[in-house]
C-alpha cells in the first residue's frame, strides 16, 4: 500500500482496537460482519470505486456506506466501515484489503480474549505445513470449480472439533474468498497478524528432533535478545536436517544444521 492507504489502515486499526478494548464489543461478531463487507466490496467493483473516489466528500461517502450497511450489520461495524471510507485511499482495492485485515484482527482478538490465541497461531502454522506437504489437499482447496459449500465441508471435516473455532473460521474465509492470493501467502499473512496481535515476531524453527521445553525457552530468549523483540516459535521437525536447527525470521535464515554445514563443505570443495 502507498502512503495514503497505509495511513488510512493505521487509523482504522486504532479505531478497531479502541472498539474491541470494550468488553461489551463482540469481536467474533465484528469479524464475521467485516468479512461479509469484504465480500460485498470485492464483488461490487463500482461500489468500492465510489467509496474511495477522492473527488467525493468523505462525509457523503460515509453516509452512503451507512445507508447500504444499515440493518445488514451491527452499528459498530457500520460505524467502523463508515470511518474507513471517510479516509483517502490510494486505490480502491486497498480499502477491500484493509477491511479484510480488520476482519482477521477482530477474529484473533476474540481468540485472545478466550485465551486461545497461542493455539490459533500454532494451528495456522501446522495447517500451512499440511497444505505444503499434500498436493492433493491443496488442489482440492483451491479448485475454483468446487462450490463454496463443498470446500467448506472439506475444511469442516479436516478442522471441525480438532482446531479452535477461530482457526476454522479464518481458514474457511481464506479458502472460500481467496481474492486472487495463493493459499500459502494467505496463511502466512494470518500467522503474521496473529503474532503481531501479541506484539511478537515469528521464528520458524526446524530441527531434526523435537526441542525440549528448556531448549525452546533458551532459543526464544536468545532470539528475543538478538532481534530486540519478543519472539514466538513455530516448531517444525524434519529428520533430513540431520542435526542442529534452522531458524527463519521473516526473510532472514539462520542455519545451524549438519545438512547445511555438509552442503557448505561440498560447495567449498567444488570451488
Amino acid at each position: 500500500m502507498n502512503g495514503a492507504s497505509r495511513e488510512a489502515l493505521a487509523a482504522a486499526r486504532e479505531r478497531l482496537d479502541a472498539l474491541t478494548d470494550s468488553t461489551s464489543a463482540d469481536a467474533a461478531k465484528l469479524a464475521g460482519e467485516l468479512a461479509a463487507v469484504t465480500a460485498l466490496l470485492d464483488r461490487e467493483v463500482s461500489l468500492r470505486r465510489v467509496l474511495t473516489d477522492p473527488a467525493q466528500p468523505g462525509e457523503a461517502k460515509a453516509e452512503l456506506a451507512g445507508r447500504l450497511l444499515g440493518g445488514q450489520v451491527s452499528g459498530p461495524t457500520a460505524d467502523l466501515v463508515s470511518g474507513m471510507v471517510r479516509s483517502r485511499w490510494s486505490q480502491p482495492r486497498d480499502l477491500v484489503d484493509s477491511v479484510e485485515e480488520l476482519a482477521a484482527v477482530a477474529e484473533l482478538t476474540a481468540a485472545q480474549r478466550n485465551g486461545t490465541l497461542d493455539d490459533v497461531e500454532d494451528e495456522l502454522f501446522r495447517f500451512g505445513r499440511i497444505v505444503e506437504s499434500s498436493t492433493e489437499l491443496r488442489a482440492a482447496l483451491t479448485d475454483r470449480s468446487a462450490t463454496v459449500s463443498a470446500r467448506t465441508a472439506l475444511l469442516s471435516g479436516l478442522l471441525g472439533g480438532r482446531a479452535d473455532p477461530a482457526t476454522e473460521r479464518l481458514v474457511v474465509r481464506l479458502v472460500t474468498q481467496p481474492r486472487g492470493r495463493s493459499l500459502e501467502s494467505g496463511l502466512q499473512t494470518l500467522s503474521r497478524l496473529a503474532a503481531a496481535r501479541r506484539d511478537r515476531m515469528v521464528a520458524v524453527v526446524t530441527s531434526a528432533v523435537p526441542l525440549t521445553d528448556g531448549q525452546k525457552r533458551r532459543l526464544g530468549a536468545a532470539l528475543a535478545k538478538l532481534y530486540g523483540h519478543p519472539m514466538h516459535l513455530n516448531l517444525d521437525v524434519d529428520p533430513e536436517v540431520l542435526g542442529g536447527i534452522s531458524v527463519r525470521v521473516g526473510d532472514e535464515i539462520i542455519n545451524g544444521t549438519v545438512a547445511d554445514r555438509l552442503e557448505e563443505a561440498e560447495r567449498r570443495l567444488a570451488g
